[in-house]
């Protein structure tokens, strides 16, 4: 199996923590907590990265930190 991405969207910053525009980096976090791994900044991706699973299970957890209808720029560069 190829390595896979699984990206939760949001919005950055306080305002938006917790609230129903924010579900995305909340299921993220919850499977991240599960397994266990952490979240790292990665500038080139413009957003958060964790890595769960060994081997061919790898899947990446992205969340952009770019407000949602800029998204795209972090997926793409993932």
């Amino acid at each position: 199996m190829d390595l896979q991405l699984l990206v939760g969207l949001g919005n950055p910053g306080s305002r938006y923590a917790e609230t129903r525009h924010n579900v995305g980096f909340m299921v993220l976090k919850r499977l991240a907590t599960a397994e266990p791994a952490s979240f790292r900044n990665q500038p080139r991706l413009q957003g958060l990265l964790a890595e769960v699973g060994i081997g061919p299970e790898r899947l990446r957890l992205l969340m952009p930190q770019t407000y949602m209808n800029e998204s795209g720029r972090s997926i793409r560069a993932a």
